[in-house]
């Protein structure tokens, strides 16, 4: 085989590296297993790109670990309160108290950073210059 990759800016670009991987998988070469993981880093990168991951909300994964465990939303009224809050924390209406983060982490054995929002970040603006006196 030839020592070229696949530069990926289109939709067809994609589809010609996807065959070229698989082809290059079917070799024993050395070279062909460098080229292979160089390709397939193009690959990733452009669908990072195109299609970028996302968070998962915090009501998802309370939805999964609560569909993991067989849980009923009942289920959730001792970790979160009541059952008007767990509808709400549910719709993603309502984030989660401290005090909720901590019976969630004890009862599903997930890091509290998983449950918590993602820090904003902060802009600095410079402080104002005053005019001399």
């Amino acid at each position: 085989m030839d020592a070229t990759l696949i530069l990926i800016d289109s939709d067809a670009e994609l589809v010609r590296a996807r065959k070229l991987v698989d082809r290059l998988m079917a070799s024993n070469a050395p070279a062909d297993a460098a080229r292979l993981a160089a390709q397939a880093r193009l690959i990733a990168a452009h669908e990072e790109s195109k299609w970028p991951r996302r968070a998962p909300r915090t009501s998802e994964i309370i939805r999964y670990l609560m569909d993991q465990h067989g849980l009923s939303r009942a289920d959730m009224v001792p970790i979160l309160g009541t059952a008007s809050r767990v509808s709400e924390v549910l719709r993603g209406k309502k984030g989660l108290s401290i005090t909720m983060v901590q019976r969630l982490r004890a009862r599903f054995a997930v890091p509290a950073d998983l449950l918590l929002p993602p820090a904003r970040k902060v802009s600095r603006r410079r402080p104002a210059k005053r005019a001399a006196a």
